[in-house]
């Protein structure tokens, strides 16, 4: 089946070298173009300094030469109001639609037809900040991000919403680190490295992928008394899960962007835990026609032991990515 599905990069998967200084903007940028990745994700606070502070003209400028010089197109702005922690104080509901209508402007102006919105946000400030969005041509996409999912009451919360309003400029950007199917072996091997038994983790491995409760295996690992490292790898179970891809497609009109996930991509192209062949199917079935946006998280799990190279893992997802998204060959009868 034909797809229109694109490549981009979310520049957050490049955050080991671009805090380190290691890589600049346009160093990434550059990177991406090279893989055939042209559309562009970012996170200002790590991109632009000084952001949510007003940005010169002449980062805007910068930003929008760079997307000239390398062909990529400008994808999604990832807001970041954790209305929780703001100075110390819960942020009042109209200080939290004044700071997400300075991240819908910035939005506009980087040329992003989308704005991802933390899960955490309410439906009653994404519908007071829809006609802003309306106005901008920005469409703002609330995470689908674990532990929640598409049958989350939260989640069918900001559904009900968006439906009711009947907004366009309102949608979905799901994280596929909700189909996390394994568990992930750079998670197991550094929780290893910090201590905790092998035999306990082949337990918690083994407990996660046969989807036993949570609480259960956490019951478990107590009574063990195998560890700090035993017990913070047992706890990831109440923070991840894998939910059946094809919920997605009831979703599907309101599903602008994805952030594929991953946190390893073996020399053979595969991510062990996250099982795209099977995700993208169902993009393509749903007819999705956005961008799959790769977001690499296994630096944080690796570089206490080894050299981290965010830019090759990305390659290959983007290998991995192209591979899957090729058309198939039509069996002729002889």
């Amino acid at each position: 089946m034909a797809n229109a599905i694109k490549r981009g990069v979310s520049l957050y998967s490049y955050q080991e070298e671009t805090y380190l200084q290691k890589m600049t903007l346009e160093d990434v940028i550059a990177a991406s173009a090279r893989m055939g990745a042209l559309g562009i994700e970012v996170v200002s606070e790590q991109s632009f300094w000084g952001y949510p502070a007003p940005l010169p003209d002449a980062t805007y400028d910068h930003w929008h030469a760079l997307m000239d010089k390398y062909g990529t197109t400008p994808v999604c702005h990832d807001l970041m109001l954790d209305y929780k922690k703001y100075k110390g104080r819960l942020m009042p509901f109209e200080e939290q639609v004044a700071s997400m209508k300075v991240d819908i402007a910035h939005a506009a102006r980087l040329g992003c037809p989308f704005t991802r919105a933390l899960v955490s946000i309410s439906p009653e400030v994404l519908a007071a900040v829809a006609p802003y969005a309306e106005e901008k041509g920005v469409k703002v996409l609330i995470e689908v991000h674990a532990p929640l999912h598409f049958d989350h009451p939260w989640i069918q919360r900001h559904y009900e919403v968006m439906e009711k309003l009947g907004s366009d400029h309102l949608g979905f950007l799901p994280d596929m680190g909700i189909f996390v199917k394994r568990f992930p072996r750079v998670w197991k091997e550094r929780f290893i490295r910090q201590g905790c038994p092998e035999k306990v983790a082949d337990h918690i491995e083994q407990a996660y992928e046969a989807r036993t409760l949570a609480e259960y295996v956490i019951n478990d690992v107590e009574k063990m008394k195998a560890g700090p490292a035993a017990m913070a790898m047992v706890t990831t179970l109440r923070h991840n899960l894998y939910a059946n891809p094809r919920r997605m497609l009831e979703f599907m009109h309101r599903i602008h962007n994805i952030h594929a996930k991953f946190y390893e991509m073996t020399a053979d192209l595969v991510e062990p835990s996250i099982p795209y062949e099977e995700i993208i199917p169902v993009l393509v079935e749903g007819g999705y026609q956005g961008y799959l946006c790769s977001e690499y998280e296994g630096n944080r799990w690796v570089e206490d032991a080894f050299p981290v190279d965010s830019v090759e893992q990305v390659r290959r997802q983007q290998a991995m990515f192209e591979r899957l998204l090729s058309p198939k060959p039509t069996a002729h009868a002889a």
